[in-house]
């Protein structure tokens, strides 16, 4: 009977607009969720076969919930560093736990309010472990495209770090007009005598300046740059040596803390002759540190061939214009950045940067076949597809936005049209309920 038909059809209105109402009811509690992604619910009829065109049996209708994981929500400025989005397609990959165990099962978010707990792992506030690959201790990285081969960020990995002194840069003029020092009008000044050269202290150099360096497990150490003007026009003696000489064991056929001697030319226009420069001079200095640090090899870059960029000789006084040390004393973990590319640098109080991680950004054919999970994440299902592991802006996938968070795709205002609707909908579909009720009880009377 037909009547029926329409009975179950107002009943099939009231389960499909409750569903509706709590597919709306979720998208207005989360409006404020980062990374949240709006669900919509469509409807479809529900339809009875009948034998003849002279009657119609009601179907009704069904709710079909879906929600648009694909949709990118505003992306919002944010003071924290380790703040995340991802500008384009793409998920964070992470886990809920920070073993690889069937309780860490790998699930993928793009809600990215990521901070350190209290043991240095970056978590977002649905306490998921953000995952990345780490970097080689040359900031290679291989991409296995294997979630297993994934680690949770973890920033205080490292509780400090140093850098050995490589390269030393100096620009300084000579006083072409400077007057020979005593010991060189006797004649009595020679590097190779330790009773008469400047780095055991018995000469006097014409100008001098002291270089601190720093050695593979952060100690300081004074290196001096001494010169000597010689009676051969446009030449001097020059001497590199440790303050004091005990920092050093000092090389075959040197004096005591020397580390490197000889001459330095100029030409005539003040330059810089590198060819009758000793060699020795432009070879990187090779130091053994007698405090257990490793050996240093630091290149002396006193200039380029005839140019004026590093030593010169000019008729000025005798000054150093600037001087150029790389490395670092040891220094503590004091933070971390994120860049576009996905590198995570943890940063220390000494100045120094080191890149420790790469986050991936996991792409899929079809995002809108996830499957929710619980804490604004998903999980790979049969209508997604399998994910791939990409480096963010490459392969389909978005770059990542630091400082940034990802608004909720939630639109209020069209929520709460939805919800005026729904609720007309629902309160029509019992009318059509109790009009039925109405009808049968009639029929009831005809007996």
């Amino acid at each position: 009977m037909s009547l029926y038909s329409a009975l179950y059809s107002g009943v099939s209105g009231l389960t499909a607009y409750s569903s509706a109402l709590s597919a709306i009811s979720d998208n207005i509690t989360n409006v404020n969720t980062v990374g949240y992604k709006g669900t919509s619910t469509e409807f479809s009829t529900l339809v009875t076969e009948s034998q003849t065109f002279a009657r119609y049996s009601a179907g009704g209708v069904r709710a079909i919930p879906r929600t648009l994981v694909s949709r990118q929500g505003l992306l919002q400025s944010s003071s924290s560093p380790t703040d995340l989005s991802i500008d384009g397609a793409g998920f964070f990959v992470v886990r809920n736990s920070p073993s690889a165990t069937a309780e860490g099962a790998v699930q993928f978010t793009r809600a990215g309010s990521f901070r350190p707990d209290a043991e240095g792992y970056l978590r977002n506030t649905s306490g998921n472990y953000l995952l990345g690959f780490p970097l080689q201790v040359d900031g290679s990285v291989t991409n296995t495209g294997n979630v297993t081969d994934l680690v949770p960020i973890r920033i205080t990995e490292l509780t400090g770090t140093a850098e050995a002194t490589e390269n030393i840069r100096i620009r300084a003029n000579l006083q072409s007009s400077d007057p020979l020092i005593p010991s060189v009008v006797a004649g009595t000044y020679d590097v190779t005598n330790a009773a008469n050269n400047v780095a055991t202290g018995g000469v006097v150099p014409n100008f001098s300046r002291d270089i601190e360096v720093f050695d593979a497990q952060g100690g300081t150490h004074t290196l001096s740059v001494s010169f000597v003007k010689t009676a051969t026009p446009n030449r001097w003696a020059v001497e590199v040596y440790a303050k004091p000489a005990s920092d050093i064991t000092t090389g075959a056929g040197l004096t005591a803390g020397q580390i490197s001697r000889g001459t330095i030319a100029f030409n005539s226009d003040g330059s810089l002759d590198v060819a009758n420069t000793t060699p020795a001079l432009l070879d990187p200095l090779n130091i053994a540190w007698t405090n257990g640090a490793s050996s240093s090899q630091i290149s002396l870059n006193l200039g380029s061939d005839s140019n004026v960029d590093g030593l010169t000789q000019f008729d000025s006084v005798s000054t150093v214009i600037s001087t150029s040390v790389d490395g670092a004393v040891f220094g503590n973990v004091t933070g971390v950045s994120i860049d576009r590319s996905g590198v995570v640098t943890t940063l220390f109080d000494n100045g120094l940067t080191r890149d420790v991680f790469k986050l991936p950004v996991a792409t899929f054919q079809n995002p809108d076949g996830l499957t929710r999970l619980q804490g604004n994440a998903y999980g790979v299902s049969d209508f997604s597809g399998r994910y791939a592991l990409v480096d963010a802006g490459t392969g389909g996938g978005g770059t990542i936005s630091p400082s940034t968070l990802e608004a909720s795709t939630v639109d209020l205002a069209a929520e709460f049209t939805n919800l005026i609707t729904t609720q007309r909908a629902f309160s029509a579909s019992t009318k059509v309920i109790t009009t039925v009720d109405e009808i049968l009880a009639e029929l009831n009377q005809v007996i």
